[in-house]
């Protein structure tokens, strides 16, 4: 579990597919940027730009991940060599919760349209797609690349964003250009919240 809010932005510097018996995906080395792995061992989690991956091999100044074939098809940024990424390793229960509650498992792929300054700050707009505009809501919660963000406007498709200079700061949204896919992952909350009301939907029809 983790909460949105970046603690490092990394860099995959080399990708390799693992083919065998069991498995097909790539490997990941990534190297962590200013992320303390002091406390981080083989086997726990790091959200990499929003998508929640187990470190496999630890070394001094490199992680390396398994990304499963699975997960490179609903996600994307994974497969590419220099890419900065969002880090944030998995959250105590005793952490401050300064975001909102992220699993790690994206829920779709949107489309930035706009991605314009206004004053100091940036007004990022994503096209989202229809699966997923129910858990939408207006100062709701939803991640971005793994960035805990609050939702200002919605239109048909497409919501906006107000991003402030700490976060164009300390994640990698400031890359970000009209065109280019994202990582989104709904509020959890949103989406179980749907899932009780189709349920009761179903049982009423049944009555």
């Amino acid at each position: 579990m983790f909460t949105g809010i970046v603690e490092a932005i990394g860099e995959i510097k080399r990708v390799y597919p693992i083919e065998n018996s069991v498995t097909h995906g790539l490997c990941l080395s990534i190297s962590p940027g200013s992320l303390d792995l002091s406390d981080v061992k083989v086997g726990d989690s790091i959200a990499v730009n929003g998508v929640c991956l187990t470190i496999t091999t630890l070394e001094q100044d490199l992680f390396m991940m398994n990304v499963s074939q699975e997960t490179l098809n609903c996600t994307v940024g994974l497969d590419q060599v220099t890419m900065r990424v969002n880090l944030e390793k998995a959250m105590r229960l005793s952490d401050r919760l300064g975001g909102h509650l992220v699993s790690g498992h994206v829920d779709a792929i949107g489309i930035v349209t706009k991605f314009d300054s206004v004053g100091e700050c940036f007004e990022l707009t994503i096209q989202a797609p229809q699966s997923i505009l129910r858990y939408l809501s207006h100062k709701g919660s939803i991640a971005v690349n793994g960035v805990s963000l609050t939702i200002n406007a919605i239109a048909s498709n497409e919501f906006s964003i107000n991003l402030i200079p700490h976060t164009l700061a300390m994640t990698t949204l400031n890359e970000l250009s009209p065109g280019m896919r994202v990582n989104l992952e709904t509020d959890m909350l949103a989406r179980y919240v749907a899932k009780l009301l189709d349920t009761q939907d179903e049982i009423g029809s049944k009555v």
